[in-house]
């Protein structure tokens, strides 16, 4: 049964564009009905338009972002859609009691260990880095109130080489979150029996 999805992004929109290419290649049974840019001028914006999926975008760049939080739950809440997934979100998104269980975020390391406020992108794969972990890799986990911590769904994990710098640790993980997020949306797709 094909699962209808919302994605939120501030970024280049990568995450979403592999969910795209999944769902182009038969490998996940959704629709995205919604796409949302946390503000104008985002580079993401124009690739997906190029892919055909229309972006609502939450705020101008002279808006408060509040302003653009409070659009992104009017609308998540008029389409309520199966599932929410968080591709790369730099906003805190305030849960209403209908989305508990259903909003999924990826995290480019093996959660608890460097997440939390401020812990995205290349400050992850630096604190690894600095960190001396032996692995890194990257967890999906469900949304609650806090940065980083509910209940991890999936988790895939590779080794931190020596020579390794975090843009070379972060291509590395970005491989595996392209598989994570298609399996945890898939597994919990599967529970909910959406």
């Amino acid at each position: 049964m094909t699962i209808d999805i919302a994605v939120l992004f501030s970024g280049g929109g990568r995450t979403v564009l592999n969910l795209l290419n999944h769902i182009e290649a038969g490998n996940l049974d959704a629709n995205i009905t919604l796409a949302i840019a946390s503000k104008d001028g985002l580079e993401g914006i124009d690739k997906l338009a190029e892919r055909g999926v229309e972006v609502a975008i939450a705020r101008a760049q002279d808006e408060s972002p509040e302003i653009g939080d409070s659009r992104t739950i009017a609308w998540l809440e008029e389409l309520r859609p199966s599932l929410i997934c968080l591709c790369g979100y730099l906003r805190h998104l305030q849960l209403s009691p209908w989305m508990e269980g259903r909003v999924l975020n990826i995290h480019p390391s093996l959660l608890p260990k460097h997440g939390g406020k401020g812990m995205y992108g290349m400050n992850v794969h630096d604190s690894v880095i600095q960190s001396g972990d032996a692995q890194s890799g990257c967890t999906v986990h469900f949304v609650d109130d806090f940065y980083d911590h509910g209940e991890a769904i999936v988790q895939k994990t590779c080794q931190v080489e020596s020579s390794d710098t975090a843009e070379s640790l972060a291509d590395k993980v970005f491989q595996l979150e392209c598989e994570a997020y298609v399996e945890a949306i898939s597994k919990v797709a599967h529970e909910l029996k959406v």
